[in-house]
């Protein structure tokens, strides 16, 4: 898996409660953090490079844990390397089926609602559903300083979301991996607000794939995980200690 930094970790979460016994690389590109704002071209470069390093260890399945990465990249990633990969699709079609009011709030960043993938999800799925897109200026950077949970936070995402709420909007999806652990801060602003985050529905999904091309790890193996950080390893493990989870072996990678 790979993300720019901590988001793709809400995947990981999900996918090892689904299979704890499998050995999982976890690449964080901390030192091109974040995507978001990046050219598509820089963002496919980089996730060209990350690939290259994670083939080097024979991995058989490439979750790409970030809906800026996938937007820019994931069509090209398929076509040039030989394993199978899954992408993050932001939740249009479960959040138009959900809504009653029929207005939905798509929180995401520029990358992604720039991309190709975002409007032929918008196209295939969001017709008859009067959708919202929200740039999240400066919340995948609250969450990558370990400031979910704060009144900063909170404070942002009022000046974010409250206007469209107010509007109508019932239902909000998540189009960014980081805004995963913002959702206890999304619920206390907006408890009526419903909320649609595809990190598990990612990690079922990269659990069929694995499953249709007989490569799941053998039950009785014991599951790892190691994480390669581009940029500052140390501050890498706080954030992630921060958010639940355990210290695992990290390689620097430039």
């Amino acid at each position: 898996m790979f993300d720019s930094g901590v988001g793709g970790l809400s995947v990981l979460r999900a996918f090892r409660q689904l299979a704890p016994n499998e050995r999982v690389i976890y690449f964080a590109d901390t030192a091109y953090f974040p995507y978001g704002p990046r050219p598509a071209p820089e963002v496919r470069k980089r996730a060209f490079a990350i690939i290259q390093r994670l083939l080097e260890s024979d991995v058989k399945l490439v979750v790409v844990a970030c809906n800026t990465a996938s937007a820019a990249a994931l069509p090209d990633l398929r076509e040039a390397f030989g394993i199978p990969f899954v992408g993050m699709v932001p939740g249009v079609k479960p959040a138009a089926s959900r809504s009653t009011s029929g207005r939905v709030a798509i929180l995401a960043t520029p990358g992604t609602l720039d991309g190709d993938l975002f409007a032929r999800v918008i196209d295939n799925f969001g017709r008859g559903t009067r959708i919202t897109t929200i740039a999240g200026s400066g919340l995948a950077e609250l969450v990558e300083a370990g400031q979910a949970g704060t009144p900063g936070a909170r404070e942002a995402l009022r000046g974010l979301l409250g206007p469209e709420v107010q509007a109508g909007a019932d239902t909000v999806v998540l189009g960014c991996t980081h805004y995963a652990f913002l959702q206890d801060d999304i619920r206390a602003e907006f408890p009526e607000l419903s909320i649609v985050d595809t990190s598990e529905a990612v990690a079922r999904r990269a659990m069929q794939v694995l499953d249709e091309g007989g490569l799941r790890a053998p039950l009785d193996q014991e599951g790892e995980l190691d994480l390669i950080v581009s940029g500052d390893r140390a501050q890498f493990r706080a954030i992630m200690q921060q958010l639940g989870f355990e210290p695992a072996p990290v390689e620097a990678q430039q």
